[in-house]
């Protein structure tokens, strides 16, 4: 089979919700009308793709001999994090793999490595996954995390546990919007956010897909996973708060007409720091895998730009994979 035609179906399951059955649903549809298909494969067939980049990443966190004491993050690449919160030590979204994609050949390849080297991880207490996608639920990292501590607790979505059980890994807790669980002194809330999911072409939205609150006695953490810009950020500051560190999508959001659904551009990312009342921000889901059409490292060139024009600067850090982020 042509590896471009390959290419372009794994695409398809990543970002651009095929029509099928349904049995979840976002709460508001404040976007418009869906795009069609027919309106993918024109944008497939524009030939206006930006040009392959690696963005600057540092060894920082690989050449620690010990590891912080106070909490941190470390970005790894796309939505994946390293957090330890002054509590747990936490990894959300991982992916280790080259390609984000069901097989190893073809779909979208990494344009850089994580930015951790698997063999330095911390021992892990506890893995989210925000959604289904390729790139955000990748079993075979998934599994390795496994093999090395049986111990580590796995949270997914509603209907998503079957994906992993059935890959062997075990103590996996499916968690709906607004279910809760305690681990250690830590309390853990899988919050809703505008998005979709699926796998093959016949299961769209057939698992649900949502953000992780993390809230410790001296911390509060979000994490968005991926999203479109939803009223859902207001709702979950009515309802837990406001965060001290929102991680939250800055990438992947060009040809807007198709991606306005689903995923967040600059001036969105910004509105929902805003909406969440965060009193800092860290960008995620750019500069890792070429999804859309926005040239690599704009995101945030237009993230600062914007925050410069509003007198917001100092609202979000664009971190760099492999270098520490303090979150005290």
């Amino acid at each position: 089979m042509n590896i471009k035609f390959l290419h372009l179906v794994i695409l398809v399951f990543l970002v651009f919700p095929v029509s099928s059955e349904e049995i979840f649903f976002n709460n508001h549809n404040i976007h418009g009308e869906d795009s069609t298909f027919k309106d993918f494969i024109k944008w497939q067939l524009s030939g206006n793709k930006p040009d392959r980049f690696s963005i600057e990443m540092s060894d920082e966190f690989n050449l620690l001999l010990k590891k912080p004491k106070t909490p941190y993050a470390v970005w790894v690449g796309h939505s994946n994090f390293l957090i330890n919160n002054n509590d747990i030590n936490i990894l959300t979204d991982p992916i280790f793999s080259k390609r984000a994609s069901p097989i190893s050949f073809a779909g979208p390849k990494r344009l850089i490595p994580p930015g951790i080297n698997f063999n330095l991880l911390p021992d892990i207490d506890v893995v989210t996954v925000s959604h289904a996608h390729y790139d955000h639920m990748d079993i075979p990292t998934l599994k390795r995390l496994y093999e090395i501590n049986e111990n580590t607790l796995f949270l997914v979505p509603m209907n998503s546990a079957k994906l992993l059980l059935s890959a062997g890994i075990k103590n996996v807790v499916e968690m709906n919007w607004w279910d809760t669980i305690s681990l250690s002194d830590t309390l853990i809330t899988f919050v809703p956010v505008h998005h979709w999911s699926s796998r093959t072409p016949f299961d769209k939205n057939e698992t649900l897909w949502g953000g992780w609150w993390f809230e410790h006695s001296s911390l509060k953490l979000v994490h968005l996973g991926d999203t479109g810009y939803t009223y859902d950020f207001l709702t979950i500051n009515k309802e837990l708060g406001s965060p001290d560190f929102a991680f939250i999508p800055i990438g992947a959001y060009e040809p807007r007409s198709i991606m306005k659904d689903s995923h967040l551009n600059p001036d969105e990312a910004i509105q929902t720091a805003l909406d969440l009342n965060a009193t800092h921000a860290i960008g995620m889901h750019w500069g890792t895998f070429m999804l859309t059409d926005e040239p690599v490292q704009e995101p945030p060139v237009l993230v600062k730009n914007r925050l410069k024009e509003l007198d917001l600067e100092g609202l979000f850090t664009i971190p760099i994979p492999g270098k520490i982020i303090s979150l005290e």
